[in-house]
């Protein structure tokens, strides 16, 4: 019995963690690049709709995951256009894109599927549990590699550490910046995905639950580092897991319950802990958060 809650736990975690560790890695490319990106969480409530109502429509997971990623990316270029090309704060940008975002997902499923709580039930033979586990694991040693072993990530890192400098020796800041945004829409769309066709069968409203802003803090508590952030992404997953499995089994001295939405808070408080504790331990790339003015 405790070999497999160990086993049930160690799964628990990787998938829990899965997301996270997606809309960790969309949100560093888009720092290293000098733009902040609040809007995740949009981003991947717009991957995991597209992702279940394509996949229902189609029957093919392989095209459902692919919209879910698309409409990250569509989030994001309306994110990178407003924030680089017209220079919006980015922040102001950012929480007004999750403001008018975050009701389109359900406001379209009651369009299209008569219920804005849910979309339809996927079958299982189309759903995909493990192809996106692996992909994620992956793209943590992809991402290491491009952005410390390739010109390309050296020319990211140098435009959100020093613009000015990079247009100086001939890097396209604003063209360099709006990789950086894109890559992550894409990453957090295919997190988003794998949240209704992998984790689950359908989309349910609001079913990302803040994962996007947990993954900032697993961004902030890996220091803006792949290996480092998938960690502490895999931290949250096991906290996650463990609130899972307390609920009804954990009790109180008197032997009543712990009221479930304590135990749900678990992953939260962390969370808290870790924005207060180490966000003045983690240095952000220099010039994040400010426009540039224009390439020379």
């Amino acid at each position: 019995m405790k070999d497999l809650f160990t086993i049930a736990l160690f799964w628990s975690t990787v998938r829990l963690a899965t997301p996270l560790i997606l809309a960790a890695l969309g949100g560093l490319f888009s720092p290293r690049s000098g733009v902040i990106n609040i809007a995740r969480v949009v981003m991947m409530l717009a991957g995991a709709f597209t992702a279940a109502a394509v996949t229902y429509a189609a029957g093919n997971p392989f095209i459902g995951l692919a919209a879910g990623m698309t409409a990250g990316l569509a989030i994001g270029s309306i994110h990178a256009v407003v924030s680089i090309r017209y220079k919006a704060d980015q922040v102001v940008t950012g929480t007004a894109i999750n403001i008018l975002m975050f009701g389109m997902p359900a406001f379209l499923s009651g369009a299209f599927f008569l219920s804005s709580g849910s979309t339809p039930q996927i079958p299982r033979q189309q759903l995909m549990p493990y192809l996106p586990i692996v992909i994620a694991f992956a793209l943590v040693f992809v991402t290491w590699y491009v952005l410390y072993k390739t010109p390309f990530g050296l020319r990211l890192r140098a435009v959100g550490e020093n613009p000015e400098a990079a247009d100086a020796a001939g890097v396209p800041v604003a063209r360099m910046r709006y990789a950086g945004v894109l890559l992550s829409g894409v990453l957090a769309g295919l997190g988003g995905a794998y949240l209704s066709i992998g984790q689950s069968s359908l989309f349910t409203r609001n079913m990302t639950s803040g994962r996007g802003f947990i993954a900032l803090a697993a961004l902030i508590f890996g220091k803006w580092r792949p290996v480092q952030t998938m960690l502490a992404c895999l931290l949250f997953g096991f906290t996650e897991a463990v609130s899972i499995q307390m609920q009804g089994v954990v009790k109180l001295p008197s032997g009543e319950d712990i009221p479930v939405q304590f135990v749900q808070m678990v992953p939260y408080v962390l969370t808290i802990i870790v924005l207060a504790g180490f966000i003045g331990h983690s240095r952000p790339p220099r010039a994040l958060g400010l426009p540039y003015p224009e390439e020379r």
